[in-house]
């Protein structure tokens, strides 16, 4: 009898404890917060991961893992989370120079021989760190569109990163690049004899107990208990095929649930110490938060922070007077966002398998805030009514040009003008050909399975349709034409693929 007293008692203390140290949005309205977003977001499955204080304070899986069919989200559910991976990269690198195998301040071509970049002096000069902290002087997702679920080798990418024109000086700017990720990655296997994907599970994963993560994509549509893919098409829910982004492993291929995320944040706030052990060294660990790069700032932000810094695979910004170390993971089919704030002793884990949906920030946002003790802002509703405003423009631009495009305006030249192949200095080849149910279709060399739709506009302008709706909608495709031939084309992809459009000159 007294032993069950004071298991009640004990158990009484607990939810006390719990219930004076979590804020009120957590206890009492997140469950209705997330199945609110989940509704307005059109998002199949939410998972979350809270950590205060040296323990997991809440830990649940929402929805079902796809929109027909689907199994119910647990904390074990698999998300690929993207770009988060990079911090595992920049820590496995950063454990190598603690053994003594490398320094991060090492150049790249000391382990990459090859190594070319257009810019001679980041050639030469070029750090392993400079490529963690994206100041090769490249515009933000520079490239992207050649190697993004393209068929390129890792070699490859690395050499088509060497034919790209940055256009800012060696460490001026701060230019987000997955090549740069992939490059350093690849430094691993050099220095450790491990390919990257052994070493982050032999130096990282599997000492932290993170026994569901995987690393490459190619391991995820095999596996248990995973979430599917999705993506918003014409305002509508749809499902879209797995990713494979091996060929930027480094940067971004990884695959998690909430429950092994959760020991990462507990040993990122801990100085890599989980369950009493020192798992990996502090010193390690403190070495990826050091400031590399300014980002720069937002206007609009400007009154919730004061600066954005870039370490080694962690953004660094000031809250409420705290530092934040975060990164986002934006991958086909998932979003997901991560957040620790030493001070705080608090780690945010974000996990959705759609990849149009900004409440996976808004959550992480709303959370951060309520720890923090500041006011509760429904960040969610927020961006939705700036979203609806952005899809109503979106789709009141697509449909003025399809309604042009659906006149069969007769094209200025001859059909056979417009065909054949198309070539850029970095992508490589592409093939313009006659359309079965269009006026032409491009072919791609990387992407052997995608293929772009084109209706013709008016001039030398057309209405390109993308079979893969990751590469965007509502593009228009000009031609040059130089009298009775054309000369080149202007190959435009979602802004969040690569925002530049791509020049293709023709093969004579």
């Amino acid at each position: 009898m007294k032993k069950i007293l004071f298991f009640l008692l004990n158990l009484s203390f607990v939810a006390s404890t719990f219930s004076q140290r979590t804020p009120t949005f957590v206890r009492d309205s997140l469950d209705n917060y997330i199945q609110q977003g989940m509704k307005d977001w059109q998002i199949p499955a939410v998972a979350v991961a809270i950590v205060k204080d040296g323990e997991v304070s809440w830990m649940k899986g929402y929805g079902t893992t796809k929109i027909e069919g689907g199994d119910k989200v647990d904390e074990h559910t698999l998300f690929m989370i993207g770009s988060n991976t990079k911090a595992f990269t920049a820590l496995a690198l950063a454990i190598l120079e603690e053994e003594g195998k490398l320094s991060l301040n090492d150049e790249v071509k000391q382990w990459i021989p090859e190594f070319k970049l257009k810019n001679a002096l980041a050639a030469q000069e070029a750090s392993i760190a400079d490529m963690l902290s994206h100041r090769i002087g490249f515009e933000t997702f520079q490239g992207d569109f050649t190697y993004w679920t393209s068929n390129l080798s890792r070699k490859e990418v690395i050499q088509r990163m060497g034919q790209i024109e940055a256009p800012y000086g060696f460490r001026t700017k701060w230019g987000y690049c997955n090549a740069a990720f992939l490059t350093a990655g690849e430094i691993i296997p050099k220095a450790s004899g491990m390919s990257w994907e052994e070493a982050i599970q032999n130096k990282i994963t599997q000492p932290l107990g993170m026994s569901r993560t995987i690393s490459l994509a190619a391991e995820l549509p095999g596996a248990k208990n995973k979430a599917y893919p999705h993506t918003i098409v014409n305002e509508k829910l749809v499902s879209v095929p797995f990713p494979n982004i091996d060929n930027l492993a480094p940067a971004g291929s990884m695959s998690s649930s909430i429950k092994d995320m959760a020991n990462w944040m507990l040993v990122n706030l801990n100085d890599g110490q989980l369950n009493g052990q020192q798992l990996i060294s502090a010193k390690a660990i403190n070495r990826i938060r050091q400031p590399y790069s300014i980002m720069g700032i937002d206007p609009r932000d400007a009154q919730d922070t004061h600066f954005y810094l870039y370490g080694l695979g962690l953004m660094i910004n000031d809250k409420d007077g705290k530092l934040v170390y975060s990164h986002t993971g934006d991958v086909n089919g998932f979003l997901s966002a991560t957040l620790f704030v030493p001070e705080e002793n608090l780690g945010i884990v974000i996990l959705t398998n759609t990849d149009k949906n900004n409440f996976y920030q808004s959550l992480a946002d709303e959370l951060l805030d309520a720890f923090l003790g500041l006011p509760y802002q429904n960040y969610s509703q927020q961006s939705l009514n700036w979203n609806n405003q952005q899809i109503q423009h979106q789709k009141t631009l697509i449909d003025s040009l399809q309604s042009v495009a659906g006149k069969n305006i007769a094209l200025p030249l001859d059909v056979q003008a417009y065909l054949g192949s198309y070539t850029n200095e970095v992508y490589g080849i592409i093939e313009v050909k006659s359309g079965k149910n269009h006026d032409l279709e491009i072919h791609f060399s990387n992407h052997p399975h995608l293929v772009a739709y084109l209706n013709h506009l008016e001039e030398n302008q057309f209405l390109c349709t993308y079979s893969d709706p990751i590469f965007g909608e509502g593009i228009t495709i000009p031609f040059k034409a130089e009298g009775e031939k054309i000369k080149s084309l202007e190959l435009g992809i979602a802004g969040y693929v690569e925002p530049a459009p791509y020049h293709f000159e023709k093969k004579k």
